[in-house]
Protein backbone atom coordinates (compact mmCIF):
# COMPACT_ATOMS: atom_id res chain seq x y z
CA UNK A 1 0.00 0.00 0.00
CA UNK A 2 2.99 1.81 0.56
CA UNK A 3 3.16 2.94 -3.55
CA UNK A 4 -0.37 4.55 -3.00
CA UNK A 5 1.06 7.44 -0.90
CA UNK A 6 3.23 10.33 -2.00
CA UNK A 7 6.82 9.43 -2.09
CA UNK A 8 8.14 11.69 0.52
CA UNK A 9 4.77 11.52 2.88
CA UNK A 10 5.15 10.51 6.33
CA UNK A 11 3.53 7.02 7.19
CA UNK A 12 2.81 6.69 10.90
CA UNK A 13 0.42 4.26 12.33
CA UNK A 14 0.22 4.13 16.22
CA UNK A 15 1.50 1.03 18.07
CA UNK A 16 5.56 0.84 18.97
CA UNK A 17 9.06 2.51 19.26
CA UNK A 18 12.37 3.19 19.16
CA UNK A 19 15.88 3.34 19.98
CA UNK A 20 17.10 6.23 22.08
CA UNK A 21 17.75 9.12 19.82
CA UNK A 22 18.98 12.61 19.17
CA UNK A 23 15.69 14.12 17.89
CA UNK A 24 15.02 17.67 17.08
CA UNK A 25 11.42 17.79 15.83
CA UNK A 26 10.92 19.94 12.24
CA UNK A 27 7.09 20.85 13.57
CA UNK A 28 6.40 22.70 16.48
CA UNK A 29 3.49 23.91 17.88
CA UNK A 30 4.91 26.62 19.74
CA UNK A 31 5.08 28.44 16.25
CA UNK A 32 1.67 27.66 15.07
CA UNK A 33 3.34 25.69 12.36
CA UNK A 34 0.91 23.38 10.46
CA UNK A 35 2.27 23.32 7.10
CA UNK A 36 3.55 19.86 7.92
CA UNK A 37 0.31 18.75 8.69
CA UNK A 38 -0.15 14.59 8.48
CA UNK A 39 -2.57 12.13 7.31
CA UNK A 40 -3.47 10.26 10.60
CA UNK A 41 -5.62 7.24 10.56
CA UNK A 42 -7.27 5.66 13.24
CA UNK A 43 -8.23 2.11 13.87
CA UNK A 44 -10.19 1.94 16.86
CA UNK A 45 -13.63 3.96 18.11
CA UNK A 46 -13.05 3.48 22.35
CA UNK A 47 -11.98 6.88 24.40
CA UNK A 48 -8.17 6.73 23.46
CA UNK A 49 -9.04 6.95 19.79
CA UNK A 50 -11.53 9.94 20.66
CA UNK A 51 -8.83 11.77 22.88
CA UNK A 52 -6.28 11.22 20.70
CA UNK A 53 -8.12 12.12 17.69
CA UNK A 54 -9.13 14.95 18.88
CA UNK A 55 -6.67 16.54 19.91
CA UNK A 56 -4.54 15.83 16.61
CA UNK A 57 -7.84 17.84 14.68
CA UNK A 58 -6.77 20.33 17.57
CA UNK A 59 -2.99 20.52 15.98
CA UNK A 60 -4.26 20.30 12.21
CA UNK A 61 -3.46 17.07 11.10
CA UNK A 62 -5.94 15.29 8.63
CA UNK A 63 -8.06 12.63 10.77
CA UNK A 64 -10.11 9.62 9.46
CA UNK A 65 -11.50 7.28 12.11
CA UNK A 66 -11.82 3.54 11.28
CA UNK A 67 -13.74 0.81 13.20
CA UNK A 68 -15.65 -2.91 12.63
CA UNK A 69 -18.99 -0.90 13.27
CA UNK A 70 -18.53 2.14 10.64
CA UNK A 71 -21.71 3.23 12.80
CA UNK A 72 -19.59 3.55 16.25
CA UNK A 73 -16.71 5.19 13.46
CA UNK A 74 -19.12 8.06 12.27
CA UNK A 75 -19.80 8.91 16.04
CA UNK A 76 -16.52 8.54 16.60
CA UNK A 77 -15.50 11.13 14.15
CA UNK A 78 -18.34 13.35 14.49
CA UNK A 79 -16.90 13.75 18.07
CA UNK A 80 -13.43 14.24 17.31
CA UNK A 81 -13.89 16.50 14.15
CA UNK A 82 -12.33 13.95 11.98
CA UNK A 83 -12.56 14.62 8.05
CA UNK A 84 -14.31 10.88 7.43
CA UNK A 85 -14.97 7.54 8.48
CA UNK A 86 -14.93 4.18 7.68
CA UNK A 87 -13.53 0.51 7.96
CA UNK A 88 -10.52 -0.35 9.63
CA UNK A 89 -8.92 -0.96 6.25
CA UNK A 90 -9.86 2.06 5.06
CA UNK A 91 -8.40 4.09 8.14
CA UNK A 92 -5.20 2.02 7.65
CA UNK A 93 -4.99 2.99 4.40
CA UNK A 94 -5.50 6.64 4.67
CA UNK A 95 -2.37 7.94 4.49
CA UNK A 96 0.68 9.30 6.88
CA UNK A 97 -0.58 8.09 10.54
CA UNK A 98 -2.71 5.72 11.48
CA UNK A 99 -3.03 4.52 15.27
CA UNK A 100 -4.44 1.32 17.01
CA UNK A 101 -6.47 2.13 19.69
CA UNK A 102 -8.19 -1.05 20.20
CA UNK A 103 -7.85 -3.67 23.42
CA UNK A 104 -4.79 -4.65 23.70
CA UNK A 105 -5.21 -8.25 22.90
CA UNK A 106 -6.95 -7.57 19.98
CA UNK A 107 -4.33 -5.55 18.65
CA UNK A 108 -1.61 -8.27 17.37
CA UNK A 109 -4.52 -10.25 15.40
CA UNK A 110 -5.67 -6.31 14.46
CA UNK A 111 -2.07 -5.72 12.95
CA UNK A 112 -1.99 -9.51 11.05
CA UNK A 113 -5.74 -8.90 9.31
CA UNK A 114 -4.00 -5.36 8.13
CA UNK A 115 -0.09 -5.89 7.34
CA UNK A 116 -0.34 -5.90 4.01
CA UNK A 117 -1.97 -2.23 4.31
CA UNK A 118 0.50 -1.12 7.07
CA UNK A 119 3.81 -1.99 5.56
CA UNK A 120 6.24 0.60 5.31
CA UNK A 121 3.91 3.14 7.86
CA UNK A 122 4.88 4.15 10.96
CA UNK A 123 2.50 2.06 13.72
CA UNK A 124 1.69 3.41 17.01
CA UNK A 125 0.73 1.35 19.59
CA UNK A 126 -1.17 2.98 22.37
CA UNK A 127 -2.45 -0.18 24.54
CA UNK A 128 -1.99 -1.22 27.75
CA UNK A 129 -2.10 -5.26 28.51
CA UNK A 130 -3.69 -5.00 31.90
CA UNK A 131 -6.27 -7.41 33.85
CA UNK A 132 -7.33 -7.10 37.42
CA UNK A 133 -4.88 -8.88 39.79
CA UNK A 134 -4.58 -10.37 43.40
CA UNK A 135 -2.71 -7.30 44.22
CA UNK A 136 -4.26 -4.51 41.75
CA UNK A 137 -4.03 -4.40 38.08
CA UNK A 138 -1.76 -6.73 36.65
CA UNK A 139 0.04 -7.23 33.06
CA UNK A 140 -0.85 -9.64 30.83
CA UNK A 141 2.17 -10.08 28.96
CA UNK A 142 4.21 -12.75 30.82
CA UNK A 143 4.77 -10.39 33.39
CA UNK A 144 6.43 -8.33 30.60
CA UNK A 145 8.35 -11.11 29.14
CA UNK A 146 7.07 -9.14 26.05
CA UNK A 147 5.36 -6.53 24.65
CA UNK A 148 2.18 -5.35 22.73
CA UNK A 149 4.29 -3.68 21.06
CA UNK A 150 6.54 -6.01 20.07
CA UNK A 151 3.72 -8.55 18.93
CA UNK A 152 2.63 -6.12 16.45
CA UNK A 153 5.72 -5.73 15.18
CA UNK A 154 5.93 -9.75 14.56
CA UNK A 155 2.45 -9.39 13.22
CA UNK A 156 3.23 -6.71 10.41
CA UNK A 157 6.74 -6.69 9.87
CA UNK A 158 6.56 -4.55 7.19
CA UNK A 159 5.28 -1.83 10.05
CA UNK A 160 8.07 0.18 11.51
CA UNK A 161 5.94 0.21 15.04
CA UNK A 162 6.17 2.87 17.73
CA UNK A 163 5.07 2.39 21.55
CA UNK A 164 3.49 6.06 22.85
CA UNK A 165 0.53 8.23 24.24
CA UNK A 166 -0.28 4.95 26.52
CA UNK A 167 1.35 5.98 29.85
CA UNK A 168 -1.36 8.71 30.16
CA UNK A 169 -4.78 8.16 31.16
CA UNK A 170 -7.39 9.09 27.97
CA UNK A 171 -8.65 12.24 29.83
CA UNK A 172 -5.62 14.30 29.52
CA UNK A 173 -5.31 14.05 25.84
CA UNK A 174 -8.43 15.87 25.62
CA UNK A 175 -6.42 18.84 27.12
CA UNK A 176 -4.99 21.55 24.28
CA UNK A 177 -1.58 22.15 25.18
CA UNK A 178 -1.31 20.14 28.36
CA UNK A 179 1.00 21.01 31.10
CA UNK A 180 1.83 20.44 34.36
CA UNK A 181 4.10 22.64 36.79
CA UNK A 182 4.80 25.16 34.44
CA UNK A 183 6.53 22.51 31.99
CA UNK A 184 4.74 20.59 28.69
CA UNK A 185 3.48 17.28 29.49
CA UNK A 186 6.66 15.05 28.43
CA UNK A 187 5.40 12.11 26.06
CA UNK A 188 7.60 8.89 26.33
CA UNK A 189 7.90 6.62 23.08
CA UNK A 190 9.68 3.47 22.24
CA UNK A 191 10.74 2.47 18.45
CA UNK A 192 14.12 1.31 16.68
CA UNK A 193 13.34 3.12 13.23
CA UNK A 194 14.81 6.71 13.11
CA UNK A 195 12.81 7.69 11.12
CA UNK A 196 10.01 6.83 12.71
CA UNK A 197 11.04 7.84 15.86
CA UNK A 198 11.33 11.56 13.59
CA UNK A 199 8.17 11.20 12.51
CA UNK A 200 6.41 10.49 16.37
CA UNK A 201 8.74 13.63 17.66
CA UNK A 202 6.99 15.99 15.04
CA UNK A 203 3.39 14.40 15.43
CA UNK A 204 4.04 14.80 19.54
CA UNK A 205 5.67 18.77 19.34
CA UNK A 206 2.60 19.53 17.20
CA UNK A 207 0.53 18.73 20.24
CA UNK A 208 2.30 21.21 22.62
CA UNK A 209 4.03 18.25 24.45
CA UNK A 210 7.56 17.65 24.48
CA UNK A 211 8.88 14.21 22.83
CA UNK A 212 11.15 11.78 25.34
CA UNK A 213 12.88 8.69 23.16
CA UNK A 214 13.37 6.12 25.55
CA UNK A 215 15.20 3.80 23.85
CA UNK A 216 14.28 0.92 21.31
CA UNK A 217 11.37 -1.70 20.71
CA UNK A 218 12.37 -4.27 23.43
CA UNK A 219 12.00 -1.06 26.34
CA UNK A 220 8.23 -0.82 25.20
CA UNK A 221 7.36 -3.63 27.90
CA UNK A 222 9.01 -0.65 30.62
CA UNK A 223 5.87 1.94 29.41
CA UNK A 224 3.61 -0.91 29.18
CA UNK A 225 4.19 -1.79 32.96
CA UNK A 226 4.14 2.02 33.64
CA UNK A 227 1.09 2.67 32.61
CA UNK A 228 -0.05 -0.62 34.71
CA UNK A 229 1.70 0.44 38.06
CA UNK A 230 0.27 4.00 37.28
CA UNK A 231 -3.46 2.64 37.03
CA UNK A 232 -2.94 0.76 40.04
CA UNK A 233 -1.75 3.92 42.18
CA UNK A 234 -5.03 6.04 40.69
CA UNK A 235 -7.26 3.25 41.99
CA UNK A 236 -5.74 3.03 45.35
CA UNK A 237 -6.43 7.10 45.45
CA UNK A 238 -3.18 8.18 45.13
CA UNK A 239 -1.13 9.96 42.62
CA UNK A 240 1.34 8.21 40.65
CA UNK A 241 3.25 11.53 40.17
CA UNK A 242 4.30 12.24 43.24
CA UNK A 243 6.16 8.67 43.50
CA UNK A 244 8.88 10.18 40.87
CA UNK A 245 10.37 13.26 41.91
CA UNK A 246 13.37 14.54 40.76
CA UNK A 247 16.99 13.59 41.98
CA UNK A 248 17.96 16.12 44.64
CA UNK A 249 21.48 16.50 46.62
CA UNK A 250 21.16 15.36 49.96
CA UNK A 251 21.84 18.61 52.68
CA UNK A 252 25.01 19.61 52.76
CA UNK A 253 26.17 17.50 49.89
CA UNK A 254 28.16 19.23 46.86
CA UNK A 255 27.09 19.35 43.18
CA UNK A 256 30.29 18.22 41.68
Amino acid sequence: MRSSCPADAHHVVCIGASSVLSITPRTSRGTDDRSKHMRIGILGTGAMATALGAAWVRAGHDVRVGGRDTEAASRTARRTGASGHGSLAEAAAHGEVVLTAVPADAAPQLATELAHLLAGRTLIDCTVPMAPGADGPALTTGGGATSVARLIADAAPGADVVKAFGVCHESIWTLDRPAFEGAPLAVPFCTDQPGAATRVAELIASMGCTPLPCGGLGRASLLEATAVFAVGVWWSGAEARFAFPAPALAPGAVDD
